[in-house]
This record gives structure tokens, sequence and C-alpha cells, in this order.
């Protein structure tokens, strides 16, 4: 059983990620925290809510994160890739939960020693929460069992500059932070997220299999899609739904381990490189990719009987 707590800027893929996670049997889904990213730290912690409520958690504790990177300035939401609220062409939806108290970076230090060498975190958006908890912590590194990163192009191009990947360009001091912190680090980049697409009628499948839940990720697809279609591809990358199979299935996926820095400034910031003095880490390069597609399917189907195992509001 797997101890998760994914921390997010929910987003299209984001949601993908969030309601395959709930419904998986071998994971128990603690918690989310909130980043900046593909939408404002305040849109990422209302949409979280609200799909946690619809996956059936609603007691499930979300905690608010950074709005801004370590160093850099902040950044404008990709609107252009998520749509204005983070789900398409879709309006808001307000939850009827509430944030916790605590800061993302507070709630991720508790839960890390609360579940030490048990808990692994899968951040899907720039990592600027997992570096404020090394930073509160000194033993945040060790008590955490894992982290999925959903990040990164190695020997690929970037997909918001010809260098950078969209998390890892929004927080790059961030990241380079949690490389040296010597975890235990899985890298789920372009390299390997791109190898699976998902398009119109994978959705329209989805939408079949799973009437609520897949019906509602084809709502919120149609933009999605448009936006890759604008860049010369003919479905979405599995991306963040690829971060949380890595954390229950990593046979399904083929990993170089290697240290990593990124480029903290310049045309290439947010580039990341390989570098033999960093402690190393795993960086996902090849998958089995029917078998991450019928994964991913299968989870979502709600004819199957994947009953999540974190309590239910």
């Amino acid at each position: 059983m797997v101890k998760l707590v994914i921390d997010t800027d929910p987003g299209v893929d984001d949601a993908m990620a969030i309601l395959f996670a709930a419904r998986h049997p071998a994971i128990e889904l603690l918690g989310m925290t909130s980043v900046f990213g593909n939408v404002t730290v305040a849109q990422a912690t209302r949409n979280a809510l609200y799909l946690a409520e619809k996956a059936g958690f609603s007691g499930l504790p979300v905690a608010e994160g950074a709005g801004a990177p370590l160093v850099l300035p902040p950044f404008p939401p990709s609107r252009q890739v998520h749509g204005d609220e983070g789900f398409g062409d879709l309006p808001a939806f307000v939850p009827q939960g509430r944030a916790v108290t605590e800061t993302a970076a507070e709630f991720l230090v508790r839960l890390a020693r609360e579940h030490a060498g048990e808990l692994v975190l899968c951040p899907v958006g720039p990592i600027t929460n997992i570096a404020e908890a090394i930073r509160l912590d000194p033993d945040f590194a060790r008590n955490v069992k894992k982290i999925v990163i959903m990040g990164g192009a190695l020997d690929v191009a970037g997909n918001i500059t010809p260098h950078a990947e969209a998390n890892t360009y929004h927080d790059p001091h961030a990241l380079d932070l949690v490389l040296q912190s010597g975890a235990d680090i899985t890298m789920v980049g372009l390299d390997v997220t791109l190898q699976v697409l998902l398009s119109e009628p994978d959705f329209a499948e989805l939408a079949i299999r799973a009437p609520r839940h897949g019906r509602f990720l084809q709502d919120i697809s149609h933009f999605y899609l448009d936006f890759y279609h604008s860049v010369g591809l003919t479905g979405c990358g599995l991306h963040d739904p690829m971060a949380v199979i890595a954390c229950i299935a990593p046979e399904l996926f083929e990993a170089e381990r290697t240290g990593l820095a990124v480029t903290l400034d310049g045309e290439a910031v947010g580039r990341t490189i390989r570098d033999p003095a960093r402690p190393p880490v795993s960086v996902l390069t090849g998958c089995d990719a029917e078998a991450i597609r019928s994964l991913f399917f299968d989870i979502l189907d709600e004819g199957a009987e994947a009953m999540p195992l974190a309590a239910r509001g």
C-alpha cells in the first residue's frame, strides 16, 4: 500500500492524476497540497478540494502552498493550456470544504514525521512546496520514502522553452535544492510522458467506461487538446498520471541513474542536466506504453471494483 500525497496545481492532467489515484486500490491518498503553476495557488486549492469531493473524499485534507517561486518573480498561470479556471472551457467549481490551516510545507513535514519511511510524495507542479519543507525540517528528506517528480526534460526538448519543461522552468531553484537533498527521487519528465498520448477518441472511450469521472475528463479535455494540436501533437501527454503510475508500478518503466542539476539563469533556465557530482536520482527514459495506457483506463473504469482505501467523507 502506497501512502501518497499529491502536490498539485490542477490543471487538466492534474485532474486525470488525482481521479486515477483516488480509485487505485494500492494507493492510500493521505492528502494534497496546492501550488501555483497551471493556475494561481488559490485556484489550485479550490480545484484540489473540488476533485477530492468529486472522487468521494470530502474529508481529504488539502493544504495551500506557495503562490510564487523561491527566487524568481511570480509567473502568470498557464491559461492558454488549461483554461481560465484550470478545467478547460468549464467554469469554476465551488467545493464544500476548505483548506486546512497548516501551510503546505508544515503539512508535508508533519505527515513525513508521522509516516517516517513510508510517505511517497508526488509533486506534479512546480516543486516549491517540497523545497520549503526541506528548508523547514532538516530531517524531511530522510523521513520521506520517495519523491516522484513530474517535471524535467533530460534528452528531449522542453515544452515551455526549447530547453525547459514547464514545472522546472517555473521554479528551477526549488528543483535544484530538492535534487541536492539526498532524498530518494524519481524524475518523470518529458523523456517518458510524451511516449503515451491521449486523443479525442481516448477521452470518448473514458466517457463511456467512466460516466462520472470519464465524462468530466472528456469535458475538460477539449481546450487542452486544442493546445496540443496547436503545437503539432496528435494528443496530450500522460504527464501527471504517469507520475502517479510510477509511484505504484515502477516495473513499467526504464530508468537511468544519474545526478542532476538545473540551469538557474540565462537562456536555458530550467534545463535539467546530468551532474555526476550530485546525489544520484532515477530519471525515467522509457516505458511500457500499452501497459500504462491500459492501467490508466482500467482503474478509471467505473464498471470495475477499484475501491479506494483512504477514509471517505
